[in-house]
């Protein structure tokens, strides 16, 4: 049985008088590709954004791989150094540097933050860029690349201090079914080479093709979770029924 690389339990947050997430237990072996689904408002970022400390929670606890968070105010920046070094985000709308090209948005932590050589973050850098097919955009500018472009620029960044966690949120969201479908076979090499995963998506068929497992949220809540083709497929809890419909009906994300 692998080890678990990120436990999360009972974990429970607000915005205001409302509470977002209501208890929620997720457990990540390394190594495992978990998708996690849910119609928009169910709280599949807000759980990414914790587990990276970037929203304080109300109630519970995150592990990953032997670096705890608590519940409360969020730590300064200087005690989450070793949190950065475990854990890698790619936010759905990239959040790259606009003033920095692709090469120096993939440098900038390295460098900067754990102190790497700059020879030897670019020398890494163009590595990355090369492996996820953006060697000739390195020079370009945020706002020069194209959205399949950018994303994997993002990725890049995200992999640059070899985080063994990698959190995504809508990485599919901008992409067409070719680019799709490049991107998960990347992710599914980087599951494959140990790396562990946990993707928000509404895309199904994406789910299905690449997940090792899917993790549906409703209303805060966990409320299946399974093999992503027999959830999918055969889902048995009326919120997956109604995730699913609302696909079909060409819902928006």
């Amino acid at each position: 049985m692998k080890r678990p690389l990120l436990d999360v339990r009972g974990l429970r947050l607000r915005h205001g008088r409302r509470e977002v997430l209501h208890g929620v237990d997720l457990c990540v072996a390394a190594g495992d590709f978990v998708a996690l689904m849910g119609l928009s408002g169910g709280g599949k970022t807000s759980i990414l954004r914790s587990i990276v400390a970037l929203e304080p929670f109300t109630a519970g606890d995150i592990d990953v791989d032997g670096v705890r968070l608590q519940p409360g105010p969020l730590p300064r920046e200087r005690h989450l150094r070793d949190l950065r070094r475990k854990v890698g985000m790619v936010f759905q709308h990239h959040h790259l540097f606009d003033h920095l090209t692709a090469l120096e948005n993939v440098t900038l932590a390295p460098t900067h933050v754990f102190g790497t050589t700059p020879a030897e973050a670019e020398r890494k850098a163009m590595a990355l860029l090369e492996a996820l097919g953006v060697t000739a955009r390195a020079r370009a500018l945020p706002r020069e690349l194209s959205g399949g472009e950018a994303q994997r620029v993002a990725l890049a960044r995200a992999l640059a201090t070899d985080p063994p966690l990698l959190l995504l949120d809508e990485p599919t969201a901008s992409l067409d079914p070719a680019r799709r479908g490049e991107l998960g076979e990347s992710l599914r090499r980087l599951a494959a080479s140990g790396r562990t995963l946990v993707v928000t998506t509404h895309d199904d068929d994406f789910a299905r093709a690449f997940a090792d497992r899917v993790v549906i949220l409703a209303e805060g809540s966990v409320v299946e979770q399974g093999d992503p083709r027999q959830v999918l497929n055969q889902p048995s809890h009326p919120e997956t029924k109604r995730l699913l419909q609302t696909r079909d009906r060409g819902g928006s994300s």
